[in-house]
């Protein structure tokens, strides 16, 4: 399994919605900025994102794409199934029944795939936008505004 730079591109645009913005309504245009996201990939990835409901879209000067849900509600197996369908390495619908003897092999690794599979979307569902929010700011990352200025007299 490969993430696409839709699902990579996806996560950073929340990740800046979230952080930068609280979730409140943000322009394509400043997240592209930042993001270093092509402005109407962008665009595309947020119709995605709206029809699956992780965000809303308000128009006007204040207008922009916000978070529909807490960041901690939004899991990155959220965002990944989203964009790209379900979270697999082989063939969900492969089912263990008994095949004849020469399939076997295949009905045994299909088995490993899709256990695997469901451990891999675990660790997608494992992690949030607030927990991708958290790690920016342990790594030194600030949020604007969060500047305190000590007066002394």
């Amino acid at each position: 399994m490969k993430l696409s730079n839709k699902g990579r591109y996806a996560v950073r645009a929340l990740f800046d919605i979230a952080f930068y913005n609280e979730g409140r309504p943000t322009q394509v245009k400043d997240i592209a900025e930042r993001q270093h996201i092509p402005p109407r990939f962008l665009e595309q990835i947020f119709q995605d994102l709206k029809r699956s409901g992780i965000v809303g879209s308000k128009r006007g000067p204040q207008g922009g794409y916000s978070l529909s849900r807490r960041p901690v509600e939004i899991r990155l197996g959220d965002v990944v199934r989203a964009l790209e369908g379900p979270i697999s390495l082989g063939d969900r619908d492969s089912s263990p029944k008994r095949s004849p003897p020469s399939e076997d092999g295949r009905r045994v690794t299909e088995i490993v795939f899709r256990d695997l599979s469901t451990r891999v979307e675990a660790c997608f569902d494992a992690i949030t936008i607030a927990d991708i929010c958290t790690r920016a700011e342990d790594q030194g990352l600030k949020r604007p505004g969060a500047q305190r200025y000590v007066y002394v007299i």
